[in-house]
């Protein structure tokens, strides 16, 4: 049988490239893999191109870019600056040339912490402010025992949690303690009070009951300061941890103005009294509003405020000499304590400046 292919009236048809098909492998004379694109002029390839062909994946194994040109070689392996970009003098958007990746400064929410046993121990007889400890549930030996004594004598908050609360904390060996420092220093009240009548000047104090909401007690901070609050008070426990964004929110008045941590807010109350503050009390529960009611603040006072949740404690509103409200003709009959203390805070101030 005659081979179709030996027919001398039909032509021979000239050999083309095969099609690119996706997934399948071609090669050239020379038996080398080439990569479709290369069987295609018209998208920037030959048929002739000698190039290599890239690895399948992602990124290429070449020095050179889509159309043939040179770029520079990928670094080595643990070289941080950016790849593929010529740097100038000015860097390579312009600004200081400096590595991909570097150590930057804490965020201002930031707070000095203490691991182990010892070194909080330490810490404690070397009269440091601490914020809170935290100890490991079930541990009995000495240094906890002694931990627990000194904590208690100078008004820190000790608080036993289980192994997954430290290890979220921190992820060094904390052998079963840790401890927030506190970036301010406690003044005592006592000296506080004493001080104020001694220099001839009239007290003006600030309680605080469980302000839990570090910006919240931030932006009291602040207020008070400027309206001439000589001091605040909070409790040892229950309170907002004094951190980095108590600090902020403050604008720096935490720096400024004195803070005291007292055990118990109700011995508390009833030293001011037997000092010769009048108590203040701001509750939503009071009769009289401020501002309508014939109340002198021109004389020592303290204010107290209440937490965002409850309020005044009961205990503790009914050892308050005088009860006010913020008056309120909105549908909305909550204020921010924020806020709440500014008002009653300015009250205050107004009658002082008045007086003088």
């Amino acid at each position: 049988m005659e081979n179709p292919t030996d027919r001398p009236d039909r032509p021979e048809r000239p050999q083309r490239p095969a099609r690119p098909v996706a997934g399948r492998r071609f090669y050239d004379g020379a038996n080398r893999p080439v990569t479709p694109k290369q069987f295609r002029p018209d998208r920037g390839g030959s048929e002739f191109d000698d190039r290599p062909a890239r690895p399948r994946g992602r990124g290429g194994s070449d020095n050179r870019d889509d159309f043939g040109a040179d770029r520079p070689a990928r670094p080595e392996r643990g070289d941080s600056r950016p790849p593929y970009r010529e740097r100038n003098e000015n860097g390579p958007r312009g600004g200081q040339d400096r590595p991909r990746y570097e150590n930057r400064p804490a965020q201002a929410s930031s707070i000095d912490m203490l691991f182990g046993l010892r070194p909080i121990l330490e810490a404690l007889s070397a009269g440091r402010t601490l914020e809170k400890i935290f100890l490991l549930r079930g541990t009995k030996n000495s240094l906890v025992t002694d931990i627990s004594t000194a904590a208690r004598e100078a008004g820190i908050q000790v608080q036993m949690v289980p192994v997954e609360k430290l290890d979220n904390l921190t992820r060094k060996n904390h052998q079963g303690a840790v401890a927030f420092v506190s970036p301010i220093d406690y003044a005592p009240l006592d000296n506080i009070v004493s001080g104020l009548f001694e220099e001839g000047k009239v007290p003006f104090l600030l309680l605080l009951d469980r302000i839990t909401d570090v910006r919240n007690f931030g932006a009291i901070a602040r207020t008070a300061e400027c309206l001439g609050v000589h001091a605040l008070v909070v409790p040892s426990r229950g309170a907002a941890q004094i951190n980095g964004d108590a600090l902020k929110t403050s604008a720096g008045a935490l720096n400024i103005l004195p803070v005291c941590r007292e055990v118990s807010l109700h011995e508390t109350i009833r030293f001011l009294q037997q000092s010769g503050i009048t108590v203040v009390a701001c509750t939503e529960k009071a009769d009289e509003a401020v501002g309508a009611a014939q109340v002198d603040f021109s004389g020592p006072v303290a204010v107290l405020m209440g937490s965002e949740e409850d309020g005044i404690s009961p205990d503790l509103l009914s050892l308050a000499d005088v009860k006010l409200k913020v008056p309120m003709t909105g549908q909305i009959q909550s204020l921010n304590v924020g806020v709440a203390a500014g008002i009653m805070l300015f009250e205050v101030a107004r009658q002082r400046v008045a007086q003088s």
